[in-house]
């Protein structure tokens, strides 16, 4: 039986260390583990810059930092991982290859690059990393593209993109079945340009079309840039685009000099860079939807904190996706682009903090409902001027049209399937384009959270979600994630996140005694370690967040005997995790585009006090 005083002081201890994480303005940051990936991408950017710059190389310094990182990043195979956590892995020392070579430190690197190259050619080079990535150019190419210009393969090696396609309406393009996923958009323009310039087609009607095309489509490119300079806030399809420019003799071209300062702005003090800017957006909902309500209730800038995420909306239509106003990204920074998990995380967030305050609110009506503005500061004063009592009606109507832009947002966005993608209806031709069981169980959770606001056509589109989960449970009753990952699982897979994840919605649509939802019990719990946690195949060391996600979910498996044995050992895991400083230790269990590696210090914290905090009311419930 599980001691109920020991859950509660680890609860406590979770808690404690997750607010201790809180910035002066109430929200959550988080931090992203450096990458080699990011890093060596990004050296190769700065390098060809430099090479092609008229007044002298302004980089050298950054370039050298790198460098001596990501030496000391090497692993004892001779290849680079992703993280200094994950194991080497094709794609990453390809890249860190190529940018040595082009750094030009090539000389003092020598062994170095001997034994790089040999692990490369063990896990089969040029064709190996066509293997791993199949009909997927989004990353093959760009790889493929920086290898050639540092002069390891030849253009030939390197697929030709069809970049005047982007100058079609953004409408057109998802029925053209592209060879890189949706939001790649800007590394098919660039790259497919290089490859153009580097290696002319022999086909004069397609050498004609391109070459009329590349003005066209940098303008488009141009207009998909944000104001930080840095597309997606990914610092490796920046680099990407950045060093396709320089290699092409546009190294001063505005789409390049304000993608060098997205990079310089985002290096870190040891030389290295991320993936992305942050996750703030996402890591902040993470941290409300984890915490207990009476916790909630007591936070000081509570309003501030739901300020911030409300402020985080995307309030017109996206550049980069054409993504209609409503939905939410994962960070507040100018690159961020509203996708389906974080609509979701935000509309969940509002939803814990509105039932601490309860605002009496009228829906506007979602048919032919155009979105509200904010409140600029700009308005005379506008604001300032209402009344007491008009001002709170001001904010609540705000509040209102805040959660029905989100959830039209989110019912805009399902697929034919049933399902939910990331970003873009009806995009289903490469992996990380289509629909996903993980993606799909967090919209029906936030759906379900705000069915009031439109009880017909939630419960439709709740309904059809809950087939596509049916239809994509795995015979041994799992589900697997599109975003998350597991280094030593078949296929890189995470399917205890992702069965974790589904059965949570089943949980709150009151759905978990159904057959589906029984049977991915049953499989969860087959999967637990011997040391009562979970993470990789079977008997490898288990992770915080693995293990926290696994118990919420069986937690939820009612007065099944089995399940709650197996959600108690999975508590009395993160116990002895927490009582040995554990519980703040990350895991590379987050993927992004195309398998790119990352953990995120957040990601223990807010996983842990979700399951901790689920349980305490459990059994509390169960006392009374």
């Amino acid at each position: 039986m599980i001691d109920i005083e020991q859950l509660i002081e680890t609860r406590e201890t979770v808690l404690r260390d997750l607010l201790s994480r809180r910035t002066e303005a109430g929200h959550w940051v988080g931090r992203l583990s450096a990458s080699a990936l990011s890093t060596a991408t990004a050296v190769s950017a700065l390098a060809l810059i430099d090479r092609h710059a008229t007044d002298g190389p302004r980089y050298r310094g950054l370039i050298d930092r790198a460098i001596d990182w990501l030496v000391g990043q090497v692993n004892d195979d001779g290849g680079w991982g992703d993280t200094d956590r994950s194991r080497s892995n094709l794609a990453t020392t390809m890249l860190v290859l190529a940018a040595i070579y082009l750094a030009g430190a090539d000389d003092v690197c020598r062994d170095l690059l001997r034994r790089a190259d040999d692990y490369a050619r063990r896990e089969g080079g040029v064709a190996g990393l066509r293997r791993r990535y199949g009909r997927d150019k989004t990353f093959a190419v760009p790889i493929l593209t920086n290898c050639a210009l540092a002069g390891l393969v030849p253009w030939t090696d390197v697929a030709s993109l069809p970049f005047e396609l982007a100058c079609l309406p953004h409408g057109l393009l998802r029925f053209l079945r592209l060879p890189v996923v949706s939001y790649a958009l800007p590394a098919l323009v660039a790259i497919g340009q290089a490859r153009y310039f580097h290696a002319r087609p022999r086909n004069p009607l397609a050498r004609f079309t391109r070459r009329l095309a590349v003005g066209p489509s940098l303008k488009k490119l141009r207009a998909m840039q944000p104001a930080g300079g840095g597309y997606l806030e990914a610092v490796p399809l920046t680099s990407f685009v950045v060093m396709s420019l320089a290699a092409t003799g546009r190294s001063a071209h505005p789409v390049a000099a304000d993608g060098v300062r997205f990079l310089c702005n985002s290096v870190r003090e040891d030389g290295s860079w991320p993936i992305d800017t942050n996750l703030a957006a996402w890591n902040t909902t993470l941290a409300v939807n984890a915490m207990p309500v009476e916790l909630l209730a007591k936070l000081e800038n509570r309003e501030s904190l739901r300020a911030w995420i409300v402020n985080c909306q995307h309030r017109a239509v996206h550049p980069f996706t054409r993504a209609a106003a409503g939905g939410w990204g994962w960070t507040d920074a100018p690159g961020a682009v509203p996708d389906a998990d974080d609509t979701a995380g935000a509309l969940l967030a509002l939803a814990r903090l509105e039932s601490i305050s309860n605002p009496r609110v009228a829906w506007p009506r979602l048919r032919g409902h155009v979105p509200m503005p904010l409140p600029s500061r700009d308005r005379k004063g506008a604001v300032e001027r209402l009344s007491s009592r008009n001002r709170s009606l001001t904010v609540a109507a705000r509040f209102a049209h805040v959660v029905a832009d989100g959830v039209r947002w989110l019912l805009e966005l399902q697929n034919a399937d049933g399902g939910w993608p990331t970003f873009c209806r009806g995009w289903g031709a490469l992996p990380f384009d289509r629909s996903g069981a993980d993606l799909t169980a967090h919209a029906l959770r936030a759906l379900h959270a705000w069915r009031d606001v439109s009880p017909r056509k939630i419960d439709a589109a709740v309904e059809r979600g809950l087939a596509y989960l049916a239809r994509t449970q795995r015979d041994d009753g799992s589900w697997t994630p599109l975003w998350f990952g597991n280094e030593h699982e078949p296929n890189e897979e995470n399917p205890i996140y992702g069965t974790a994840r589904v059965l949570l919605a089943y949980r709150d649509l009151g759905r978990i005694e159904t057959e589906a939802a029984c049977r991915g019990l049953g499989r969860l719990g087959s999967r637990q370690n011997a040391d009562g946690g979970w993470g990789g195949d079977l008997g490898r060391v288990s992770s915080v967040e693995e293990t926290a996600v696994a118990t919420e979910a069986l937690l939820a498996g009612g007065a099944d005997p089995a399940m709650q044995a197996a959600a108690e050992q999975g508590l009395a895991w993160l116990a002895r995790a927490a009582a040995e400083n554990r519980h703040q230790e990350p895991s590379p269990i987050g993927f992004y585009f195309a398998r790119l590696w990352y953990y995120e210090s957040m990601y223990p914290l807010v996983f842990a006090a979700s399951a901790l905090t689920r349980a305490v009311e459990r059994f509390a419930e169960k006392d009374t």
